[in-house]
């Protein structure tokens, strides 16, 4: 393949035939001196993912995989226990500072929801308490479908808002999809803090409708949260960085494990109302006014949160969209890209049965432990303990889903590990824990073995997190173009990674080459760049659209190849080389 040449396809007249060899239009990759050749391999065939022969890492045998990726990771590791430690000599302070700027702040909306979205199962034993002839086991104050499409309305709102927010997250942007999330949660909490009825069953009925209409929230933020943590992440551009390769699963599910925390609060504070507002505390009777208080408080705690949410959103995040914009504006395209989403399901129609597929497994297991939480830890208790020793036991079953999740968030980027063993374990693990008590129920649910139930319970949270719950949110965003990402997401979502199964069944990528693909990604490399010297003559678009992405040697060598007649930096905006050289200095620390 050393005699291929790469060509420009920009708006260039046609050459002629090229009995020379001289056109720039065909300059060889050959053509590239030693500077602008390190920079480009530096970019194309990064150190962490190559070796020094060019070799991808999944590429190389097991022993030089190993050796390759510990070397690599425990290189990594020293960097930034270095820079942590410069950070706490600096300020002790600035590591947590940076935690609530990376993590906490883009989960924010997943803590508010997971809180609000698990409370149903929390809540669900004190209102049973409280209405026995309602929300217990009879029902001749309420009618029973009512009280049980309290579940299935909250899991439709999901399903409408996984979609439809998803739909409209890459229609209008990611700005205004993460805006609208936050403005349904915020109506839907104080829909549910203020829900009431003539009767019993009218509470009932606008309890269970005010969950449909936060679901629709809830739902939105799977796509939105995911999409807009990985494209705002570092190095999420034309040119991707170090920290982007080796930590963007990091940043995405440490973003997605606040849910778990939103979990955890929310049983913290039910625990500290009931003992604040029931007049035994923790022991029954649980008194109906007391239960008022206690759950309209725990809604109205997260709505103030949400409140602020809206704000954060509106005003803080202005760029969100930016990767969205950016990906239809040089698809020429204004509004849905339809044309993109059709390449999705054609294209790359087993991503979709893969994500979709391992999602909707997934939720199998994930929604049914959390929404039913309080029928499996009645169960393994006996059935006779009180709703407060029943919340001291979910709050052990939360503590081993947030293990799983920290425990996915440090793991999820190890190459040897990583999502795919996440996943296939994770599974394997859930499906071991959930077959066991299925062939033997009463045993383990009602006989002497409720103390095996109970902990093959909390294991299945704990495997369930540092498995498929984790890796669908972040593969889903992943493997999808941006232009309809957020839809494939949330129809994943709604659906329910291992996706290269599909793809080596049908042969795609049997005959992959490695240099066409380098020659490639230098050619997607000259069309990006051609896009931004044209937008730097737009008035509009200002001079600065490339300073981030482009080093002196990438430039100098488009600029030198480029065809004749096409866009210049330096003579059109009239650039001297001084000032290319201090901005190309910017980018090769970015490097």
């Amino acid at each position: 393949m050393g005699d291929s040449s790469l060509r420009d396809y920009g708006l260039a007249a046609p050459h002629g035939p090229n009995r020379s060899g001289q056109h720039v239009a065909t300059a060889n990759i050959g053509d590239m001196n030693a500077n602008e050749s390190a920079v480009f391999r530096s970019i194309l065939l990064p150190d962490d993912s190559y070796d020094e022969n060019g070799v991808y890492w999944a590429d190389m045998s097991i022993a030089q995989r190993l050796k390759f990726t510990n070397k690599v990771d425990s290189a990594e590791a020293r960097k930034e226990l270095a820079s942590i430690g410069r950070m706490i000599k600096a300020d002790p302070l600035s590591p947590f500072a940076y935690y609530v700027r990376q993590m906490i702040i883009p989960g924010a909306g997943l803590l508010l929801e997971g809180y609000t979205l698990f409370s149903i199962g929390n809540l669900k034993p004190l209102f049973a308490a409280g209405w026995s002839n309602c929300w217990g086991t009879t029902h001749t104050e309420c009618q029973a479908v009512w009280v049980q499409a309290v579940d299935y309305l909250e899991v439709a709102g999901i399903i409408i808002g996984q979609i439809l927010v998803g739909a409209i997250g890459d229609w209008l942007g990611r700005r205004w999809g993460l805006i609208q999330d936050a403005v349904i949660m915020f109506l839907g909490l104080v829909m549910l803090t203020a829900s009431w009825g003539v009767t019993l069953n009218g509470w009932v009925i606008c309890y269970a409708l005010s969950l449909l209409f936060y679901g629709v929230g809830v739902g939105g933020e799977y796509p939105m949260t995911a999409t807009s943590s990985m494209e705002n992440a570092v190095g999420s551009g034309k040119i991707s960085t170090r920290d982007d390769r080796l930590h963007r699963g990091r940043k995405v599910t440490s973003a997605f494990l606040m849910q778990g925390w939103g979990q955890f609060l929310n049983q913290i504070i039910l625990i500290i109302l009931t003992l604040i507002f029931n007049q035994t505390h923790s022991s029954p009777p649980y008194g109906q006014g007391a239960i008022q208080w206690i759950y309209r408080i725990s809604f109205a705690i997260p709505a103030i949160g949400t409140l602020w949410l809206v704000y954060f959103r509106t005003y803080k995040m202005r760029s969100a969209s930016k990767a969205l914009n950016d990906a239809k504006k040089k698809s020429s395209v204004t509004g849905y890209d339809v044309k993109a989403l059709g390449a999705t399901f054609s294209i790359f129609g087993g991503r979709v049965i893969a994500t979709a597929g391992a999602w909707f497994c997934n939720d199998v297991f994930f929604y049914g432990n959390k929404l039913f939480q309080s029928d499996f830890i009645s169960s393994a208790t006996g059935g006779n303990a009180t709703v407060f020793t029943n919340w001291l036991y979910n709050l052990i079953n939360i503590g081993c889903s947030l293990v799983g999740y920290y425990l996915a968030s440090f793991l999820i980027d190890n190459k040897n590990y990583g999502r795919k063993w996440m996943q296939f374990w994770g599974f394997l693990a859930c499906f071991i824990l959930f077959v066991i008590p299925a062939f033997n129920y009463n045993y383990y649910a009602k006989g002497s073995g409720t103390q095996a139930f109970m902990a093959m319970y909390f294991l299945s949270s704990f495997f369930n997190q540092f498995g498929p719950n984790s890796v669908t949110f972040i593969v889903a965003a992943e493997v999808y173009p941006t232009p309809v990402r957020a839809s494939a997401h949330g129809f994943s979502a709604a659906v329910g990674k291992h996706l290269s199964w599909w793809e080596r069944w049908r042969g795609v990528g049997r005959h992959y080459n490695a240099e066409l693909d380098y020659q490639q990604r230098v050619e997607e490399m000259r069309a990006d760049w051609h896009a931004a010297v044209a937008a730097r003559t737009d008035e509009k678009e200002g001079a600065h659209e490339m300073d981030d992405d482009w080093s002196e040697e990438v430039s100098g060598f488009f600029q030198r190849t480029k065809p004749a007649g096409g866009p210049s930096p330096f003579k059109q905006q009239q650039y001297g080389p001084e000032t290319v050289s201090e901005e190309s200095e910017k980018e090769k620390t970015s490097l």
